[in-house]
């Protein structure tokens, strides 16, 4: 595995990892952030694993996921996920306090989403 890859792999893990202590202290819009975070950076390790360029400075997990062939079933999760990129960094995003828009019911689910997606980029990247 080349190092980029690896480097973007490991990152992925870190962030999966610290998406679940976050939630068990119950800081769940940081969960919710981190469950984002590694489902994008696990896409990222795929799309240059496979597609051998940078996929630049996208956010859209949807548009990675197609990228590499994530199968359809993995698009709600997709969808569900990206927008946590924003909403749980900015005040104003929609128009209210991350802290406050997230709760444990959410910040689990999206935990569990990050889960299947990184399941699914292991065996894409082990082939």
């Amino acid at each position: 595995m080349r190092e980029e890859v690896s480097n973007w792999w490991k990152q992925a893990l870190k962030d999966l990892e610290s998406a679940k202590k976050n939630l068990e202290i119950e800081e769940y819009y940081i969960a919710a952030f981190l469950s984002q975070q590694a489902a994008e950076k696990a896409l990222k390790a795929l799309y240059i694993h496979k597609i051998k360029e940078s996929p630049g400075p996208t956010h859209s997990l949807l548009f990675l996921g197609k990228r590499v062939g994530i199968l359809e079933e993995f698009h709600t999760a997709l969808r569900k996920l990206s927008p946590d990129f924003v909403i749980t960094r900015y005040p104003d995003a929609v128009h209210g306090l991350p802290y406050e828009l997230y709760d444990e019911e959410i910040s689990r689910e999206r935990l569990e989403l990050a889960e299947k997606v990184i399941k699914w980029v292991k065996k894409e990247l082990e082939r």
